[in-house]
């Protein structure tokens, strides 16, 4: 990977980034990849530090959160709160200001957090979490022409300007059943909750099979209700004898009823090679027999690993999952205020297609507003998860 700034408002925006290392913390660096033109990516070189923009020099990223709004929400956002100073911490930029709000877990709340961070100053808006609060908080950053990079992985509310640092389902979907086609896999099934996440990655699952060459051999949908979830197994358990892959993307309140059914309707599981998404990362899971030798796509352990150790030294306490979303944006945001000038949060900026790389591994938003991950698949295998393919350390086609 290398670096070579030379006008970071010129058109040819620069391949790669890594600021000062003497700055960096190692493992956890925000860092523009290269982009790649065959072979392996050249070695990094430093970054000299784009001087302060404007009169007072410093730079204010406000960052959203549903802080107060309760329960498991209020945990989550807290993290994430902490990880983003966390984030702003490290990166040792003392030019950047964060701008902390709380959106109370209501679109209104999300309305005036947002409309009080522009009234700041702030110049790009991290977060927030929840689907709707995001579109509130949109509404207002878009007339005031300010960037967003938020929380929620509800595709509906991304759009040109609001971009989505999150765990996509579609990326999993897309990485599950490439992964499985290239290991032989050509006749699938799925098994899909009546959910909204169901109605996504039901439908993402039938454009990977054929974007894959393979082909659906079955695909149903179930509601709460355990016993119709088992005349539906029974159902379409002579199907599944036709498929050699079973996708089920739920995870551990309902998959284990899910699984007890196939075996009690006679689903060869050790034929069948079962397939999930990210929601399958949950140690509960690992420990079922029915699931051992399973694959499902999550980032690298191994990543993650670094940024929790880091966040437990600091606050003595276990960061959520999501609370990588806040690191890795807030780095990222504190990274492009050293490197690219006036031109820090524009859309040339955050959409370059060769991507950035955090604490979950390499990530890349579209101009559409969603965004793309670098996923490893794992399996499950004596009740635990390891790493059955790596995640790829830059985007092919980049």
């Amino acid at each position: 990977m290398s670096f070579s700034m030379k006008d970071a408002t010129r058109s040819n925006f620069p391949r790669s980034f890594l600021p000062d290392r003497r700055r960096a913390v190692a493992g956890a660096l925000i860092l523009l990849l290269s982009a790649c033109s065959g072979g392996g990516l050249p070695g990094f070189e430093q970054t000299p530090a784009v001087p302060p923009i404007g009169n007072a020099g410093t730079v204010k990223i406000a960052l959203i959160l549903p802080l107060s709004a309760g329960g498991q929400t209020a945990i989550a956002a807290n993290s994430l709160k902490n990880a983003g100073e966390l984030a702003i911490a490290e990166a040792n930029t003392p030019n950047v200001q964060l701008i902390v709000k709380d959106d109370k877990g209501t679109s209104d709340g999300s309305t005036a957090a947002a409309q009080e961070a522009i009234g700041e100053g702030a110049e790009l808006i991290v977060g927030p979490l929840i689907a709707a609060n995001v579109q509130a908080v949109a509404a207002v950053a878009r007339p005031a022409g300010r960037s967003m990079i938020a929380f929620s992985s509800d595709a509906s509310v991304a759009s040109r300007g609001v971009y989505l640092l999150s765990f996509m389902p579609a990326t999993d979907v897309q990485r599950i059943v490439s992964f499985a086609a290239s290991q032989g896999k050509r006749s699938f099934a799925a098994l899909v909750p009546d959910t909204a996440y169901g109605q996504v990655t039901g439908g993402a699952f039938q454009e990977a099979v054929t974007q894959a060459g393979g082909r659906v051999v079955a695909l149903e949908h179930y509601g709460p209700e355990h016993n119709q979830t088992v005349d539906m197994v029974k159902r379409v358990a002579p199907a599944l004898q036709q498929a050699d892959a079973l996708f089920i993307p739920d995870g551990a309140d309902t998959l284990p009823g899910i699984l007890e059914a196939l075996v009690t309707s006679g689903v060869d599981l050790k034929r069948l090679k079962l397939i999930g998404t990210g929601v399958w990362n949950d140690p509960k899971l690992f420990r079922l027999p029915q699931l051992q030798g399973a694959w499902f796509p999550a980032p690298d352990p191994s990543t993650f690993a670094g940024f929790a150790r880091r966040y437990r030294a600091k606050y003595n306490s276990e960061p959520s999952r999501i609370a990588s979303l806040s690191y890795d944006a807030l780095s990222l945001a504190a990274a492009l205020v050293r490197t690219q000038g006036s031109q820090r949060f524009s859309e040339q900026v955050l959409t370059n297609p060769s991507g950035f790389a955090g604490a979950d591994g390499i990530f890349r938003f579209r101009p559409d507003g969603t965004s793309e991950r670098g996923l490893a698949v794992l399996e499950i295998r004596n009740g635990s998860a390891v790493v059955a393919s790596p995640a790829p350390k830059s985007f092919a086609g980049s």
